[in-house]
């Protein structure tokens, strides 16, 4: 017993020993040998992307015992280094090493020798022990047996595939009988690491091992064979959650190898780009958008990789379902042409179609359209994606994919139509059904509406036509009457007859119908250009048999027919205007302009029909200000404007001409006829109210909301369009 206690205190004055609340570890000098530092610098990328975002979510809790440190998964044991203030680069063990010794569970033990009693042996006592006077000692055995034979039947476990055993024996081996004048040869650690590796780390069940081997080897300066430490690095990621496989693994075991291998003896180039890559892709696909990103990174401008495009679109296909990082996305895009890949080609195949799909998901949710579109004319530049077009590949590739570029098409068009930009929507427009996007009813409309406020009378109609095409095929709707109508007028502003006539037998072919109120009432203002009165009235009694009741743009439409210079024709303006009242039509000033107008032919007949249109427009304008305006001041409204008394006063000229003529006395002209266009060109609505009329009854309201209904987009258009002579043909 008293030798034994001498061998102990003897053995434990060479080295000095740890012991962590009943653990024995590695002392910090040794421990301490190797900076954990690296080129790609894994530990400082994921500590520096997620501690900040982290923290924030998930409370560090105080460490009270070695079992809450040791159950800490790498990258937690870096945010709680971060939240300590101490350096979060490093192994497995020497990060839990940091954290005891932050928390004072670290302490030192030398083992010392002892008596029976108790008692403390002095140097003294242990010579005294160890005397040899009057005794032959000769010790033949061999001091390295259990250390020879537990690393021979460490050897021979790992032979045999048995990695469970052999990792108990290894460690074993490194923690009793290991020193610093004697490690464990790296040979034992490549032969239990071999073990563990067999059958991609036997399922994954063997990467804790594999990764505590790493870490020891890597702190004993061993070099580590660059085919084995890239297999159990890429092995330990796994398709389950957090990378792992089957609950084996995982991330946080992969980067404390990673770590690992590079502190070790040339580790900065044992592992390649596809265990890189690996890692990327799984962090992405975890969520961890932030260090997949740094370490795409690292590999791309710190070791000059050049990763595979698969790689680049998992990073950004997952940074493109993120709210947050869309931005993201664009980075990845710049790696990835600082790689070396040219935009403009790598559509030809499925990841580099996946990565341009992912760059226009992140345009469409940053509102940026051109770099949506560029992508998507990149994509379409590749060359070996016959029979389709690359852009169009990109566009189907996911649903989410396709909303995205339907909506930048969408809001460029919009955008192009705002600006007035007519080439740009159509352009746009055109690109859509190349690329396998369907365009709204809205988008036609824009870009139709566009093309036919510019006067673009032959692109508005290509535009329909391709609409109808589409619709015949199932892939839009029908154009309704009012685009038809919207083409029709534009058609006729710009002298196009030909085209008119085509679109008006297409609406009839597509629609089964000769149109509505605003069909007919262009219809009309083809026949006024050109005088036809009689035209204009079949039109209304066609109207009529299809049960439409025209309104007052019809008639005053009509009434536009009899003020065409060379075929003015009065008498049949007022006849329209009693009509249109037996109808219930009341006329407005557009009417009484009009019908003005069309008194203006030197004839004494048609100054007094001027005279008796004059004294009705007076007689509603003071009904009008007496009791008050019902309904749509566009429809209803009778004040005289700047106009009539323009009208008015040239009419007043007109009758002069006449009693100079000698057609009707000068006295008698002057106090009867004069008297209606005198009072129209002097006057004043704030002086004109008559408290004597008598009021009719209010307009329904049901009446009102009605005639509102008419007031729609088509009709304001047909309005902006008409150039003739807009007081004659066209409110």
């Amino acid at each position: 017993m008293r030798l034994s206690n001498a061998w102990l205190l003897a053995v434990a004055s060479s080295s000095s020993l740890l012991l962590v609340d009943g653990f024995q570890t590695a002392s910090p000098q040794i421990t301490a040998r190797r900076t954990f530092s690296t080129s790609l610098n894994v530990a400082a990328a994921v500590d520096s992307s997620t501690s900040s975002a982290n923290t924030t979510t998930e409370e560090i809790t105080p460490i009270t015992s070695f079992t809450q440190v040791n159950s800490l998964p790498f990258r937690q044991l870096q945010r709680h280094c971060k939240s300590i203030g101490v350096s979060a680069v490093g192994s497995t063990a020497v990060l839990r090493g940091r954290i005891l010794s932050h928390y004072g569970l670290l302490r030192e033990k030398k083992f010392e020798s002892s008596d029976e009693s108790g008692g403390v042996s002095t140097p003294q006592e242990i010579e005294e022990l160890c005397a040899t006077e009057g005794i032959t000692f000769c010790d033949e055995s061999d001091p390295d047996y259990g250390f020879k034979s537990l690393l021979s039947s460490t050897m021979q476990k790992s032979s045999l595939g048995h990695w469970k055993a052999a990792t108990r024996k290894l460690k074993t081996l490194n923690k009793n009988y290991s020193t610093p004048e004697r490690p464990v040869p790296r040979d034992a650690y490549l032969a239990v690491l071999e073990a563990c590796g067999a059958n991609r780390l036997n399922g994954a069940r063997a990467a804790e091992p594999a990764r505590k081997i790493l870490e020891d080897m890597a702190e004993n300066d061993y070099e580590i064979p660059v085919e084995l430490a890239n297999d159990v690095v890429f092995n330990s990621l796994g398709d389950g959650p957090g990378g792992t496989h089957d609950d084996c693994g995982g991330i946080d075991t992969a980067l404390a190898m990673v770590a690992a291998v590079e502190a070790s003896p040339n580790g900065s180039t044992t592992l390649t780009e596809t265990t890189y890559g690996r890692l990327v892709s799984v962090l992405a696909q975890d969520g961890a958008i932030e260090e997949a990103t740094l370490i795409l990174r690292s590999m791309v401008v710190e070791k000059s990789f050049t990763p595979p495009l698969s790689t680049f679109a998992d990073v950004a296909k997952a940074a493109a379902k993120s709210e947050s990082h869309s931005e993201d996305v664009l980075q990845v895009l710049t790696y990835a042409k600082a790689a070396g890949y040219e935009l403009d080609n790598i559509a030809a195949v499925e990841t580099g179609r996946d990565l341009l799909a992912s760059g226009v998901i992140a345009a469409e949710k940053m509102d940026n359209l051109a770099l949506g579109l560029r992508l998507l004319t990149a994509a379409a530049k590749a060359e070996g994606c016959a029979p389709d077009s690359g852009d169009v590949l990109v566009a189907v590739s996911s649903s989410a994919a396709q909303r995205a570029c339907t909506l930048i098409h969408k809001r460029a068009i919009q955008r192009a139509c705002e600006d007035n930009n007519w080439k740009l929507a159509v352009k746009l427009l055109e690109l859509m059904p190349k690329r396998g996007l369907s365009p709204a009813t809205s988008v036609w409309r824009n870009v139709l509406a566009t093309c036919c406020k510019n006067e673009k009378s032959r692109k508005a109609t290509a535009i329909l036509l391709d609409w109808i095409t589409l619709a015949e095929d199932g892939k839009a709707d029908k154009p309704p009457v009012s685009v038809f109508n919207t083409v029709v007028n534009t058609c006729e502003v710009c002298g196009e007859e030909d085209l008119t006539i085509k679109v008006l037998d297409v609406m009839k072919k597509t629609l089964d119908t000769d149109g509505n109120m605003v069909t007919f009432n262009i219809a009309l203002k083809r026949l006024a250009k050109t005088g036809n009165v009689l035209g204009c009235e079949g039109i209304l009694i066609g109207m009529l048999n299809e049960g439409l009741e025209p309104n007052v743009v019809s008639y005053t439409t009509t009434i536009g027919a009899c003020a065409k210079d060379g075929m003015k024709n009065p008498q049949m303006a007022s006849t329209w205007i009693t009509r249109m009242r037996s109808r219930n039509v009341m006329p407005n000033f557009h009417t009484y302009n009009t019908a003005l107008a069309a008194c203006l032919d030197g004839k004494l007949e048609s100054s007094f029909i001027a005279s008796k249109i004059a004294s009705e427009m007076l007689e509603d304008a003071e009904k009008e200000l007496s009791c008050g305006l019902k309904g749509s001041a566009k429809f209803r409204s009778t004040i005289p404007d700047a106009y009539t008394k323009v009208l008015a006063r040239q009419l007043m000229k007109q009758l002069r001409e006449n009693w100079r003529s000698g057609d009707i006395d000068m006295a008698l002209a002057k106090t009867t006829t004069r008297v209606p266009l005198l009072k129209l060109v002097d006057f004043d609505k704030n002086l004109a109210k008559n408290d004597a009329v008598e009021c009719d009854l209010e307009i329904e309201e049901e009446d009102v909301a009605n005639e509102l209904q008419e007031q729609d987009y088509e009709f304001d258009l047909l309005k902006d369009l008409h150039k003739d002579d807009r007081r004659t043909a066209m409110v």
